[in-house]
């Protein structure tokens, strides 16, 4: 589905936990996420932590949507 929706024009990115299938998908812009029970967050965190940790996220997902590829890229 994601690469359909690229194909649209649309830029997508994929925030996962496991990056080898959004690989395998064909995902161009993949953002890795903390877990697969919490992808974005950790609930372990003290409340300001797990919320600074999300904006990264967040953050990682908004710069790669800005950012042109051409090639699967994954978002550190």
């Amino acid at each position: 589905m994601v690469k359909e929706i690229e194909r649209a024009g649309i830029p997508v990115v994929h925030v996962c936990t496991v990056t080898p299938i959004s690989m395998t998908v064909g995902a161009n812009r993949i953002v890795p996420a903390v877990a697969i029970p919490h992808p974005l967050g950790n609930p372990a965190l003290p409340a300001n932590e797990e919320k600074a940790l999300r904006r990264n996220i967040v953050e990682k997902a908004l710069k790669a949507l800005e950012t042109e590829v051409s090639e699967q890229t994954i978002f550190e």
